[in-house]
């Protein structure tokens, strides 16, 4: 709300010329800009906290800040590290789908055409482009479940490191290859080797 109001500032002030104000705008916005990104990636976590326990937003989005707050590296590490492979992964079947798709509408693979008839086109490229950036949306989409249960997955490994220290009143619950790869290990494991 507040970003439409300064946008709609913005837009009246387009006939003055006060290098002032415009700069004023312009800090405004990228203020608030950042402020939503914050609030929306607090949020996405306070999500995943208020479903794990069960407690109110407030105390969960605290919880949350607070546990990110404590492991940044990880976090920037794993943020990265997803993101990469996420975009990667949207890229590739956007580039499969309109690859694939300009084979077929230019009839360049057979077998296909014996299966399926293929149109005849005078202009191939608008169903390409169109089926390329209609598989990047639904990309997007499907990959976003896979952030989110990353983030998910990622949270709670956070938490089992905090809440437990690997004896055997309190073991590790998380996977025995997360665990080697973390460097952890349940202690009355080892008692029992």
């Amino acid at each position: 709300m507040i970003r439409v109001v300064l946008e709609y500032i913005d837009h009246k002030l387009k006939g003055y010329e006060n290098a002032f104000v415009k700069f004023l705008i312009k800090c405004l916005k990228c203020c608030f800009w950042c402020l939503e990104k914050f609030m929306r990636f607090l949020n996405k976590n306070a999500y995943i906290l208020i479903a794990v326990y069960g407690k109110n937003f407030c105390t969960s989005a605290k919880n949350a800040f607070f546990l990110l707050l404590r492991n940044i590296v990880r976090v920037a590490v794993i943020n990265k590290v997803t993101d990469f492979l996420l975009s990667f992964g949207i890229l590739t079947v956007m580039a499969a789908m309109s690859i694939g798709s300009f084979y077929y509408f230019t009839n360049n693979l057979s077998w296909v055409s014996d299966v399926l008839p293929v149109p005849e086109l005078n202009y191939y490229w608008t169903p390409v482009i169109i089926i390329g950036i209609g598989s990047f949306f639904v990309a997007k989409i499907f990959f976003g479940v896979y952030d989110m249960a990353v983030d998910t997955l990622f949270l709670c490994f956070l938490e089992d490191l905090e809440r437990h220290d690997g004896s055997a009143e309190k073991p590790y619950f998380m996977s025995k290859e997360l665990m080697k790869i973390v460097g952890k290990k349940n202690k009355f494991e080892d008692d029992k080797s």
